[in-house]
């Protein structure tokens, strides 16, 4: 045990931060405080020790991709702001870029190019890797988005979707290795973080031959995309499509910019270039926006995740949506929590939901990103959009709310922990299996044979 001024510590954190005015070290209440050289000869494993503290030190130790303008206070903060509005119109015209290049470059060709992939387990493995590459499954499904609005078929976009809810995974069990030489601290973190993994693959394993049966989620989002994009009418639709219509309206401008600048390039160069750039668009700007929303709100989204965790199912999924709406990232929300479970505060039950609830916050990027079309195309954007909430809200309620299924991911991820504390080979293992080996090996099977 760490005593800070002849007191307990009760928040064991994860590890110590270097600064250069000393160590620091995160409390329960999200302050940070500068601690004395003793630290360095502080002794390893459960032993105690007794430090004094300095001086407090409540500001944030965050520091955001705006932050070399000569502001401070209230003016950077609303820098900040301005800078995530640019981040969003960036992510629209680029999702509007690789549909027009997408269109331009394959024309009526899109199913034959995409034949490869039109074995879903390709297309799902597909997810997996580009998602586990990007560390963003926001990135996977916005550039996803943009490809069924050049012609992408849907059918090969849905398991690329799906995938991208399993790669995504890959950050917060890397997070949970932070806590390796803590062996009670890892088995819990990393169950925390694998319970994720869990829920994820059993919802595609449940879904995916359901949809290639059925098409369930394409005909249920077909549905949705009329009554919202302006093609079917009604007050919704009328709503949706206006809304459609500004956004395209605003980004048109930066996207004809862009077209114009590769105008010169022959078929198919000139698509292909505008698909390149708008994922390098994507990105960045994904990435830069996390970023910002991390500096703005990551202080707020942890004192949502303190006060919802252990209220109730319906509170932690809640809260977990709303956090990762927050800081556009649901790598960002899982991880928040599995320090918190690493450290005994919150039990995996109380952890469960929350991660759950991350799955349908994550999918709002997307939606925003549909909004870079009119038409027809809005119609399919904003289809393969839905396809992503509505795969996550029936994931949700059939898992979670049947018992003999909400206790999968749980028993799954204790025993997996278990094994892992006992040899960390189990836990490289999943790791390197799960979200890349399997994958690839999957991919060469199925091309090969």
């Amino acid at each position: 045990m760490l005593y800070v001024n002849r007191s307990p510590l009760r928040y064991l954190p994860v590890g110590f931060r270097t600064a250069s005015d000393g160590p620091l070290v995160a409390l329960s209440d999200h302050k940070h405080i500068r601690i004395g050289a003793q630290m360095s000869n502080l002794p390893a494993g459960g032993a105690s020790a007794t430090v004094d503290i300095e001086a407090p030190r409540p500001p944030s130790l965050l520091r955001g991709p705006l932050d070399f303008l000569p502001l401070s206070g209230q003016a950077q903060k609303y820098a900040n702001w301005l800078g995530v509005v640019a981040g969003v119109y960036v992510l629209i015209t680029a999702v509007s870029l690789i549909g027009a290049g997408f269109k331009a470059a394959t024309g009526d060709q899109a199913g034959q190019l995409f034949q490869f992939a039109s074995n879903p387990f390709i297309a799902l493995m597909i997810g997996v890797l580009a998602t586990a590459a990007t560390q963003s499954s926001s990135t996977t499904t916005s550039i996803t988005v943009g490809l069924v609005a050049g012609g992408l078929p849907l059918e090969i976009a849905i398991p690329v979707l799906m995938g991208a809810n399993i790669g995504t995974t890959l950050t917060n069990t890397l997070v949970s290795l932070g806590m390796v030489r803590d062996k009670e601290g890892f088995k819990r973190a990393f169950a925390a973080a694998t319970i994720h993994d869990f829920f994820n693959l059993i919802a595609v394993a449940i879904f995916l031959p359901l949809e290639l049966m059925f098409g369930i989620l394409a005909r249920s989002s077909a549905w949705l995309a009329g009554q919202t994009s302006g093609t079917d009418g009604g007050i919704f639709a009328t709503v949706f499509g206006g809304l459609g219509e500004f956004v395209k309206a605003v980004t048109t401008p930066g996207a004809d910019a862009v077209k114009w600048a590769a105008g010169p390039l022959p078929d198919p160069w000139y698509g292909i270039s505008l698909i390149f750039i708008g994922i390098a668009l994507i990105l960045f700007v994904i990435s830069f926006i996390g970023k910002l929303l991390k500096v703005l709100m990551v202080g707020k989204a942890a004192d949502v995740l303190h006060t919802a965790i252990g209220r109730g199912p319906l509170t932690g999924i809640t809260s977990g949506a709303v956090v990762t709406v927050m800081v556009q990232s649901s790598s960002t929300t899982t991880s928040l929590a599995v320090p918190l479970a690493g450290s005994g505060q919150f039990s995996l039950r109380q952890i469960y939901p929350f991660t759950i609830g991350a799955n349908i916050g994550t999918t709002v990027t997307a939606l925003i990103a549909a909004f870079g079309f009119t038409g027809i195309e809005a119609s399919l954007a904003l289809q393969a959009a839905y396809v992503h909430l509505l795969f996550n809200l029936f994931a949700t309620v059939l898992i979670f709310g049947l018992p003999f299924l909400r206790v999968l991911p749980l028993r799954g991820a204790s025993w997996l922990a278990g094994m892992a504390t006992e040899n960390k080979l189990y836990a490289a293992a999943w790791v390197l299996g799960v979200f890349v080996a399997i994958p690839l090996a999957l991919i060469a099977l199925t091309v090969l044979f």
